[in-house]
């Protein structure tokens, strides 16, 4: 890369950027360059170049030099709030100019007596394409920052240049985190090295986002989360993680002992619901198939139908095993405890749910302290399960600190399974599951609103939703969707917020001049397409708040259209391209759904974002 020597546009004090008074130019994040402090009432071209930009307030004025230098001085702080006045503009938009040229003249005492600060920045905005940028004031000189960090960026690349590119970036990380002392723990999901720190000031966030294969990081249900995307995070994990303790398997005390507690709540559901999802996945899947042949005009024989039908119900007529099995393993509990303890509750001699609802069979009455109490089966409910495989694990953890070890085996699991039993189907799962039928009925309704407004909220806001952690709160409510209704219209409206984060990340990529960081854009925005969005949110949209904002627009436009028009899964856990499988019988629908989101995204990403903001 080249390097650049440039005069400073102003005469006065030449200072760093970090002593601007503005964390957008101190912070580098608007580019590297310096600052002029006292500055005379004159802006002179520093290059040879175009005026690419020129303010109507006449504040601030951007210039393309001829080396490939972008350029933007921008005389004192907040001073666009004068609109125009005390500035007198020598030069247009578009024209050419020659260095040394006046550009601007702005009269200094009356700025200040107006009350702004007068300190005016000059910085390089596409300061990465330069190895070296050097700002010159009569006898003093600054190196750009980037310049330093560029260095010693390459050369911590240097170190470990014979390495394979993940033991490379394994090495790097394990650098700017402070060394594994400062690790307490490691783990890594689909697209993210999750770490839990000891001290988090030892981490050298700007050399680890410089990190080339590192695709962004960030803070967030008490780790420190780095993006290396599908399949590259498992080979870095890997690579980490050698010669130390470390098996993935998540620190749960530690981590939630930091975490809020609607985080925790969040990571317990997902804890719980996120290893039956598959399962679920694979029913929908059937569903969906099944509905689409018939769509198509196929008919199936009575016993193909049957089977069929084996397929798709299977899963949801034992839905309370699954999830108590689930809870079981959560808590600490004995797993096949927690799986016969959620068959009790759909046992064939309690009255079926689903019958009952229907009036075809009535609940077994039982008196209970002079109350009657309906008992019928548990089939397709969450609430009882989740509470009863709760309360069991606690219980059996209980015994196990009283019954000696000699009898542990018989007495444990006997008087679990006893006392849960009871209250389960007396006492826990009459009560929630009127709480289970009270809320779904409110989350139905709002999904439910007219014209789409239900969607449009969630779709607006879902995103939103996962910067902050707790998106595994919906995984319980899309079970029970399905379960009740056999399909989830939530995945239909949050499809298109997906696929909207995506479309925004494209639209920035392909503003992107830099062909390295527009390969990196890419790279971030393809996993939303398969329904991850956290590379493209905290890679890219995030980063540039506005295409995030963007994102949104599209995404709650797509949610609208998904609830107007009625759509829903077969299914649930996956989106996007690989979502297209849940709605075979209504592909249309969810393909105008998609595009919508991606649409909307990309057209007011490419349109009102600027990459030089």
């Amino acid at each position: 890369m080249k390097e650049i020597r440039l005069d400073s546009p102003l005469n006065g004090e030449l200072v760093e950027l970090s002593q601007v008074n503005d964390p957008a130019f101190a912070s580098g994040a608007m580019g590297f360059g310096a600052a002029v402090k006292n500055p005379e009432g004159k802006v002179y071209a520093p290059v040879d170049g175009e005026i690419t930009v020129l303010f109507e307030t006449k504040h601030a004025i951007g210039i393309h030099g001829v080396n490939g230098e972008d350029l933007l001085i921008h005389v004192g702080l907040d001073t666009v709030k004068l609109s125009g006045e005390h500035f007198t503009a020598h030069v247009e938009q578009g024209a050419s100019v020659k260095k040394g040229q006046l550009l601007l003249e702005f009269d200094v005492e009356a700025i200040k007596a107006a009350g702004y600060d007068i300190t005016t920045p000059f910085v390089v905005t596409n300061s990465s394409e330069f190895e070296k940028i050097t700002i010159a004031l009569g006898d003093k000189e600054i190196v750009s920052a980037q310049a330093e960090e560029k260095a010693t960026a390459v050369t911590a690349d240097d170190e470990y240049a014979d390495l394979p590119k993940e033991a490379r970036v394994a090495k790097l990380i394990e650098k700017y985190v402070g060394g594994m002392d400062n690790v307490r723990n490691a783990e890594h999901c689909a697209t993210r090295l999750r770490l839990i720190i000891n001290d988090k000031s030892k981490i050298d966030e700007k050399a680890i986002e410089n990190i080339d294969g590192v695709k962004g990081q960030f803070f967030a249900a008490a780790q420190y989360q780095i993006i290396l995307g599908t399949g590259f995070v498992d080979k870095v994990f890997a690579e980490f993680t050698k010669g130390t303790n470390f098996s993935g398997v998540s620190n749960k005390e530690e981590a939630y002992a930091q975490m809020t507690p609607l985080q925790k709540i969040s990571r317990t559901l997902g804890d719980v619901f996120v290893p039956i999802i598959p399962v679920l996945v694979a029913t929908g899947l059937f569903m969906g198939l099944r509905g689409a042949a018939q769509s198509l005009g196929v008919e199936f024989s009575p016993n193909v139908l049957l089977l069929s039908q084996i397929l798709t119900d299977t899963a949801f007529i034992f839905l309370p095993a699954l999830v108590c099995w689930s809870t079981m393993k959560r808590f600490g509990g004995t797993p096949v405890i927690g799986l016969v303890l959620g068959l009790m509750l759909v046992g064939p001699q309690l009255p079926n749910a689903w019958a009952v609802a229907g009036g075809d069979v009535q609940p077994i009455p039982m008196d209970v302290f002079g109350m009657t109490i309906g008992i019928v089966g548990y089939q397709g409910s969450v609430l009882p399960a989740l509470v009863l495989g709760i309360f069991a694990a606690k219980l059996q953890k209980a015994l196990k600190t009283v019954v000696p070890d000699i009898i542990d085996l018989i007495v444990t699991p006997f008087v679990t399974l006893f006392i849960s039993m009871i209250l389960g189907i007396l006492i826990i799962g009459p009560i929630m599951h009127a709480l289970e039928t009270t809320i779904f009925g409110a989350v139905s309704a709002f999904l439910q609103m007219p014209m789409g407004i239900g969607g449009f909220i969630v779709g607006g806001l879902q995103q939103v939703i996962v910067v902050f952690g707790v998106h595994h709160v919906f995984n319980a409510l899309e079970v029970q969707l399905l379960a009740s209704t056999g399909v989830d219209p939530f995945n239909a409206i949050i499809t298109g917020a997906i696929v909207a984060q995506g479309g925004a990340a494209v639209a920035v990529a392909l503003k992107t001049q830099d062909p390295k960081k527009r390969a990196l854009y890419i790279s971030s925005a393809v996993p939303a397409f398969l329904g991850i969005t956290e590379p493209a949110i905290f890679g890219i949209n995030l980063r540039f708040m506005k295409p995030f904002l963007y994102a949104l627009v599209g995404g709650a436009c797509a949610g609208g259209v998904a609830s107007f028009l009625h759509l829903a899964g077969t299914g649930m856990g996956i989106t996007v391209l690989p979502g297209t499988l849940l709605y075979l019988d209504h592909l249309l629908e969810y393909v105008i759904v998609n595009l919508i989101g991606f649409g909307i995204a990309f057209a007011l990403t490419f349109t009102l974002f600027k990459p030089e903001e």
